[in-house]
């Protein structure tokens, strides 16, 4: 399962990571269950992970370190077991150092990493990708 951190508003990357409750916000008319609970027992892919704001990274490494989560609005706990793999463009190194991502988070997600240099950095794989 995928989440393209980027794609998503600020406001609406909660309810998708985590779900909510019925009426927990403005156009909630039914209770949804997040990626966290659809993915439960398999694999979460988060994309462009760069692009969480410090407060949605607390939460997130709440679930990384817990194994648990409540829906945007309730008050249960949901625990959950998900394998995560995280992706970015970004040079988080440098986020850190900027305050747009917690070291924290940062070294909890950071637990193994391939970096893939640019194509423009590997011309000789151009003809084996046409």
């Amino acid at each position: 399962m995928k989440v393209n951190c980027a794609a998503l508003p600020e406001t609406l990357i909660e309810s998708e990571l985590f779900g909510h409750e019925k009426g927990s916000f403005t156009g909630a008319i039914e209770q949804k269950k997040g990626r966290f609970e659809l993915a439960e027992g398999g694999t979460l892919f988060l994309d462009e992970i760069g692009e969480l704001t410090p407060i949605l990274q607390i939460k997130l490494l709440r679930v990384l370190q817990e194994k648990e989560f409540e829906r945007v609005g309730g008050t249960k706990t949901i625990k959950t077991k998900v394998r995560l793999i995280v992706a970015t463009n970004r040079d988080l190194e440098k986020a850190i150092e900027n305050n747009t991502i917690r070291q924290d988070f940062y070294y909890r997600i950071n637990v193994f990493s391939i970096f893939i240099p640019p194509l423009r950095e590997r011309k000789s794989d151009i003809l084996l990708l046409a």
